[in-house]
């Protein structure tokens, strides 16, 4: 399933911190982060509302879309971060640490028709996969890979071996209700090769995206979840290869050498509306 709007960067970004939210209306991300959670000290908290949602009053985020992450339920800000993101008129309020469907069950008790994205970052959640991607609610996945290995006590290894049964489960449950789902962030920010080796991994797999911590991670986050020249170009062959075959009533189309059949012309398609959408985002 195509998505309406590319998802190639998902840019983190505290919400306490205005001079952040202030840069980040002229980085190139397809999506922003204003995380309430992780990014803020406990101190900070309660006053990063009002810094997020002032900034968000203001607009000038364009066609980038705006995603707040609120504190767990669990926590003594979570209630209150859900009512302030609600009202700040966002495009999906995202809940860390979704285990269960209960989890945004209770989220849309008080977000009403927000919609929600969720964190899947723990053991349980990953089990849930299915049930919680089939919630009437949510749009979307984000993968919390941090998390993840803390809870199952891995390694880093950079052919993310211990992360696969995790990010296959939800891959698997994202595709199959139609929901985006967007890949975990490569933690070592001035690491640009390692970050083009994980983002490749993640687009071959079927990610829609990546999550950045950094603006310097936009530029390879985008460049790898773009479809490339040559992608272009087959996509525009094999259509135009299909679309004579059918017109003249013979055989099977073929294209440098593979047979082309209605499920390719499927994804050619998305292809070049994918690389219309890029384009049109690039002009705002």
């Amino acid at each position: 399933m195509a998505l309406a709007r590319p998802l190639r960067s998902m840019l983190y970004i505290p919400g306490s911190k205005a001079r952040a939210l202030e840069k980040a209306r002229t980085l190139p991300a397809d999506a922003i982060i204003f995380d309430l959670e992780d990014a803020v000290s406990v101190d900070e908290k309660q006053a990063a509302r009002a810094t997020l949602a002032e900034a968000l009053a203001a607009g000038g985020y364009g066609a980038r879309m705006r995603i707040v992450r609120i504190n767990g339920l669990d926590t003594e800000w979570g209630s209150e971060d859900a009512r302030a993101a609600q009202a700040m008129g966002v495009d999906a309020i995202l809940l860390p640490k979704v285990s269960t469907p209960a989890d945004l069950d209770a989220l849309a008790q008080i977000t009403g028709d927000t919609p929600l994205w969720a964190m899947m970052e723990t053991p349980l959640g990953m089990l849930n996969a299915a049930q919680i991607a089939a919630h009437p609610r949510l749009q979307g996945m984000v993968m919390g890979t941090n998390d993840l290995a803390k809870e199952l006590q891995t390694r880093f290894r950079t052919d993310r071996l211990p992360m696969m049964t995790g990010l296959g489960l939800c891959l698997l449950a994202a595709k199959a209700h139609g929901l985006a789902i967007v890949d975990g962030v490569y933690n070592a920010f001035k690491d640009d090769e390692g970050l083009a080796v994980e983002c490749a991994q993640g687009r071959d797999m079927g990610f829609d995206g990546k999550t950045v911590i950094h603006p310097a991670q936009i530029a390879g986050a985008n460049a790898a979840f773009s479809p490339s020249d040559e992608d272009i170009d087959l996509a525009r062959r094999q259509i135009a290869a299909f679309e004579e075959v059918e017109a003249n009533g013979q055989g099977v189309a073929v294209v440098d050498g593979r047979i082309v059949e209605n499920l390719h012309i499927v994804t050619a398609r998305e292809t070049l509306a994918k690389a219309e959408a890029i384009a049109a985002l690039a002009k705002e």
